[in-house]
Order: structure tokens, then sequence, then C-alpha cells
């Protein structure tokens, strides 16, 4: 605890008070509900959710609200929670090809079979404040179809030509990984490398994705498709010999398709990096899958020229709650390892400017 500090735990307990207290604001407005943001804020309860990888609104809702709308904070704090939760076991692979879609787009095809599906997106928004959001009246719903769809992806078209890798196989017997349970150790496989990426930082994973189509890896990229939607989680039970479901989740897919000359092994074709998020954050989930195909050197006998191609690099950084634990610690107290360089300081530069007022005098006296 914060207990050096003048106070100690009573300033502690003060400090507390006082963020529950702007936490509720003023007081003549309405407090805001969880389930307000739930519903209004939905694209935060999202990224909250993708990067504390528990899929729960509510509770996701109820750490930003917590967490006064600080991101980081609030997928700490759900991320906390998660640790306490029992583990009953894991699901079946989700298959995104039944995905119910709600909006699928793709940058390499104009007609596809399914059509493009638009759905909620701020693409072809004009970015203005709309003073009308200040107003409490409602607003009608205008109609909109649920979502239901199942659509081919845009992968498979390619593959019918034979002009992109395959899905890949994992070898017999391969049990995934949990980043949650075991310690990181590289270099890592690809399924522990996109469970980090899904739970990393969103910001940061940008940054490397616009690093990659800048030059600092080997990406051309085309989003082959990116589609959000409704799929089902099964669990297995081996009591009774077959999957039972367990209800259904919203996710964020997207493919990458990426040029690949060849190698002596491999034709030319194209190849994949791959994205999948919880709820609705396309932003993450393409930084995702540019990132993905960056680290897949090794596989493609290709250099490591760049911050995205290096694993170690990436993978150790993009997590946004270790990144704030370590900055964060810096505000404890580290008044003993100061007064120690500080004393260290001092007496360098006593010796510095010691050593240089007789450096001058030397030059008087030759001078002389």
């Amino acid at each position: 605890m914060y207990v050096a500090v003048k106070g100690g735990e009573a300033a502690i307990a003060n400090a507390h008070r006082l963020l529950a207290d702007r936490r509720r604001g003023d007081r003549s407005l309405p407090s805001i509900t969880v389930e307000q943001v739930v519903e209004q804020l939905g694209l935060a309860v999202d990224r909250v959710m993708a990067e504390a990888s528990l899929y729960d609104r509510s509770l996701a809702a109820l750490a930003v609200r917590q967490a006064r709308g600080d991101m980081i904070e609030a997928i700490f704090i759900l991320r906390a929670y998660r640790t306490t939760l029992p583990r009953f076991g894991y699901s079946e692979p989700v298959d995104t090809a039944n995905m119910k879609v709600e909006r699928r787009v793709s940058a390499t095809y104009k007609d596809l079979p399914g059509g493009q599906l638009l759905g909620p997106t701020f693409d072809y928004t004009h970015r203005l404040l709309d003073p009308g959001l200040h107003g409490d009246a409602a607003v009608a719903a205008p109609a909109v179809k649920e979502p239901g769809e199942q659509v081919m992806r845009v992968s498979d078209i390619l593959d019918g030509e034979g002009l992109i890798e395959s899905d890949g196989e994992m070898p017999e017997g391969h049990v995934a990984g949990d980043l949650t349970r075991e310690p990181m150790e590289f270099p890592m496989p690809r399924d522990l490398r996109l469970q980090a990426l899904a739970r990393g930082d969103e910001g940061f994973l940008l940054a490397l994705a616009y690093s990659t189509q800048r030059g600092y890896g080997r990406t051309h990229p085309f989003v082959g498709e990116v589609r959000i939607g409704e799929v089902e989680v099964e669990l297995d039970l081996p009591e009774l010999g077959f999957a039972v479901s367990l209800g259904t989740i919203r996710v964020t897919e997207c493919q990458m398709v990426n040029q690949f000359k060849g190698s002596a092994t491999e034709p030319p074709q194209f190849t994949r990096g791959y994205g999948l998020v919880f709820g609705q954050s396309e932003r993450k989930a393409m930084s995702m899958s540019l990132v993905d195909r960056a680290l897949r050197t090794d596989e493609f006998s290709e250099d490591i020229v760049a911050p995205a191609q290096d694993q170690e690099f990436v993978i150790s950084h993009a997590d946004n709650v270790q990144a704030t634990g370590f900055v964060e610690h810096l505000k404890l107290p580290h008044y003993v390892d100061f007064q120690a360089e500080l004393d260290l300081v001092r007496r360098m530069r006593r010796e510095y400017e010691a050593a240089r007022a007789g450096g001058k005098d030397g030059i008087k006296e030759a001078a002389e």
C-alpha cells in the first residue's frame, strides 16, 4: 500500500472517498446506469471485454463506470475480476464460417456472393459534431434487419483457385496454450501469439500495423474481409458424447490478404493475416491481422527488419495492463533509491568541477 506518504492509510481512504465523489459528479444530474453504458457506449464496452478477455457486457460496463471512462483502468479491473472465476473447461473452436453476419465488407471484390453488408459503421459519416445529441428527446429507431445471414468467406474464392495459402492445420494432438495460466516463452507458436494480440492494447497494435504499411515490415495488405456478427459457442461434454450450445457471442473477424512471391518450397500466392476480437472492434481486428502477418517471418523465410516482425518486442509490450503496472509503479515511493542517486550525482558534480578548475589553472600557468 501507499503507506509511506504523509497520512498513510488515512490518506488513502480519503483519496478513495474523493475518487468516489468525482465519479458521481454533479448530484443535480441523474446517475448513469450500467444499462445505459451497455446500450449507448457499446464500443467502449466491447473494447474492455476484448482486452480483459472476458465476454460479459454488464460487467464490462460496470468497469467502465467504476473507472470513470478510463479504458485501461476498466480493462485492469475486469481482468482482475476474471482471475477469480472458476475454469470449467474449454469451448470447441468457434466456426466463423457460420457467423450470422451483421456487417461484412471486402476491399478485394466489389461483387460478392451475399453482397457487401455495410451494417453500423462510421466509415461514411462526416466527422462533424452533432449538436442534436445534446437533447434527450427520443428518436424513433429505423427498422433494422436482424443479423442472420450466413455468407461465404472471401478467402474461399481465392482458395478455389489455389491462390491463397490454406487455413493450415495444427499438429495432431496439439493442445492450444493459455496465456492466462502459462508463462510466456519465446519463440511463441501462432495460437499463443494470436491470444496475446487479441488481449493487446488497441492503440499499440494500431501503431505497429501502421508502421508495417509505411515500410517497416513486409506487408502489402488488402482487406480480404471484415465481418461482424453472432457466432455460436459450444462446449463438449464427455458424459453426453457431444457438444452443447452455450449461446452466442458477437465478434469481429478480419482476414488480410498479402502478396507472397514464393520460396523454394512454396509457389507464389497470397498469404493471410488474421484477427478475431470480441464485439464490434474493426480497428483492433484489422490491426491484429496486419501484425499477425508481420510476425510470421519464420514461416516464409523472411528477415526480421522491423519492430512489428519481432515477436519478443511485440508480445512483450502489447499488454496494456502489464505496461500500466510497470509505468505507474514509478508513482510509488522511491525515496531511498533517489537519495542514493542524488548523492552520487552530487559527488560526480564536485569531481567534475574540481577537474575543470584544475584544468583552467594548468592552462594559465603554461601561458605565463
